[in-house]
């Protein structure tokens, strides 16, 4: 079969085949944060400019595009899409069971201000579930869960994906990690403690930033006890576990902690001053505080359980118990579901291998990309069972059963949720079909080598490329396999550290994550915020891309400036990369 070599300099002016490959992701993200097209009219129209850039300009055969695409959207839906019908179906169950509503009510009796809230359901649970699952399952269920809350659809969905930024690099039980190590050769466990003297400055960071977004400089440093106790606990309990034990329990094992250490902390300490407004300051209405008032060491926390008011009534502590129990079956089947023994047992047995006719292997990847070429596999590995989201959907019908309802509601409700969630899965796989267009036409390494001419500012703008990576796949996993051989060839030849780099790539990509249309459009999906995507984009726009240069900076000291430099883990002699 006659293959196909990547091109990545089409005009033969670096400039201008930079320019033609950013076309599509300027298109889209112009679209979005425009307001005045649809989510997923841009995505398709982005795909169709996609088309037009690897055929015409980058001389890709048209039947290998259209197969790309067709493969992009098929893992559009899965797993990503699929993640998010099954917790949105999980999520109208107990709404309409009115479980919900006792739910957020027992959340509020943790505590009634909502940045101390921010904190436990958008930080620290959030990234539990980052831990367990990824791939968009965090945002959408704390998005659920904040605007339940009464948090207004773009605090919930915006405040739910800046927090969403430390915990990525060890999303989904470390599969970025892995996915980096195959591309580097690199242990999994020395780029998971490099990533982990990077991200817990972040970590640490990041929940300050978050209440500072939502209540202002003043709102947030009148509580930074709790915020220093979340985001200190979370940031020690990161670098500890990736450091000296794996790198593929960081974010459950931080999240507990910090959780853990966050509601101890309120047992002893409760904010003078009550925050009650859900709404953003500078965006919604009515923003401020409630009235004054001194609080009792410890009131509201949950000694017993708190208190639920629920149609003018106090929800029993075992009505409260059984609130919380959809999201405690979810929690622990996404976390057996993600295990490494869990798949080994069920893949087996439970998996259709599709190697895509006419794309598997017909496309070289080249140097300076990859040190010698390489064919790109084009398989699709439907490992339904032990998809992410098809733990979603057990946890789902469990919990319908337990909330009893009938098998024929189910039913029904499960056709409803579809039919509420079709334009935000057709924009899900249209930016996937994107994303995998560009990756298999080159497209995305020609913006990756246009980063990594910078020379000596490499550090920084080769995090960067992380962020990009993530940006425009919207998956860390994908942004380290995109980029991390390129990472540690380039960082070979200009004297760096390939381990500083490829792991530089991981951290710097979290912080892209907030502005990937997929994120963008779960945020949008599960806070009922339909065709807003656009304000989405322009509230978080500006904080990504601020963090991202953060993490930049660190990289440069990292890489040039005592004592940083000795932070970084240089690589064995006897490291080599792998051939494929």
């Amino acid at each position: 079969m006659q293959t196909w070599n990547q091109v990545y300099d089409p005009f033969g002016n670096q400039i201008l085949s930079t320019f033609a490959a950013s076309l599509p992701v300027i298109a889209l993200l112009g679209m979005i944060a425009s307001g005045k097209v649809k989510a997923h009219l841009a995505a398709v129209l982005s795909l169709g400019i996609a088309l037009l850039v690897a055929i015409v300009a980058f001389g890709m055969p048209t039947d290998l595009a259209l197969r790309a695409s067709i493969l992009g959207m098929v893992t559009g839906f899965f797993p990503i899409g699929w993640i998010i019908l099954n917790v949105i179906f999980l999520y109208r169950l107990t709404v309409e069971k009115g479980w919900f509503a006792i739910l957020q009510q027992s959340v509020a009796g943790i505590t009634e201000d909502r940045r101390i809230q921010l904190l436990l359901v958008a930080f620290a649970f959030g990234a539990f579930f980052e831990g367990a699952g990824g791939f968009g399952t965090p945002v959408a269920v704390t998005g659920a869960i904040l605007i339940g809350l009464g948090f207004s659809p773009l605090a919930a969905s915006g405040l739910s994906l800046i927090a969403n930024t430390a915990p990525v690099a060890y999303g989904a039980l470390g599969a970025p990690i892995q996915g980096l190590a195959s591309v580097t050769g690199y242990d999994p466990y020395i780029l998971g403690a490099m990533i982990g003297r990077q991200l817990p400055f972040f970590s640490l960071l990041v929940p300050f930033w978050l209440i500072w977004v939502f209540a202002g400089f003043r709102g947030m440093i009148k509580i930074w006890p709790p915020i220093l106790v979340c985001g200190a606990s979370f940031a020690a309990a990161q670098f500890l576990i990736s450091n000296y034990v794996n790198p593929w329990i960081v974010d459950i094992g931080a999240s507990l902690v910090s959780m853990g250490c966050l509601v101890a902390f309120l047992k002893i300490w409760q904010p003078a001053q009550i925050w009650t407004s859900p709404a953003l300051r500078g965006h919604d209405p009515s923003i401020g505080y409630g009235s004054p008032r001194p609080v009792a060491l410890g009131a509201g926390v949950p000694g017993d359980l708190p208190k639920a008011h629920v149609g003018g009534r106090t929800a029993s502590s075992s009505e409260i118990v059984m609130a919380w129990v959809p999201w405690i079956i979810l929690s622990i089947v996404v976390a057996i579901w993600g295990t490494g023994w869990f798949k080994s047992v069920v893949n087996p047995i439970f998996t259709w291998k599709y190697e895509v006719p006419g794309l598997h292997n017909v496309i070289l990847k080249v140097p300076p990309v990859v040190a010698k070429p390489i064919p790109e596999a084009a398989t699709f590995l439907f490992t339904y069972m032990s998809y992410t989201g098809t733990g979603v959907l057990f946890a789902a019908i469990i919990s319908g059963l337990i909330m009893r309802f009938s098998p024929l509601r189910l039913i029904t409700a499960y056709f409803e949720t579809i039919w509420v969630l079709r334009y935000s899965l057709i924009t899900i796989s249209a930016m996937l079909a994107l994303g995998v267009l560009t990756r298999y036409a080159g497209v995305d390494a020609t913006l990756g080598l246009a980063f990594a001419g910078t020379g000596i500012l490499y550090p920084f703008f080769g995090t960067l490329l992380g962020w990009l990576g993530v940006a425009l796949t919207g998956s860390d996993t994908a942004s380290n396999v995109l980029f991390g051989g390129l990472q540690r060839i380039t960082s070979e030849q200009l004297g760096l550290s390939g381990i500083l780099m490829a792991s530089a790539n991981s951290s710097g990509g979290v912080m892209g994550k907030m502005i990937d249309a997929q994120s963008i459009v779960v945020a949008s999906t599960a806070t009922g915020y339909f065709g807003q995507e656009g304000k989405i984009l322009r509230f978080v726009f500006w904080h990504s891309i601020a963090l991202a240069c953060l993490v930049g900076l660190l990289v440069m000291l990292q890489a040039y400036v005592p004592p940083f430099t000795d932070m970084v883990i240089h690589p064995p002699a006897t490291v080599a990369a792998p051939a494929h």
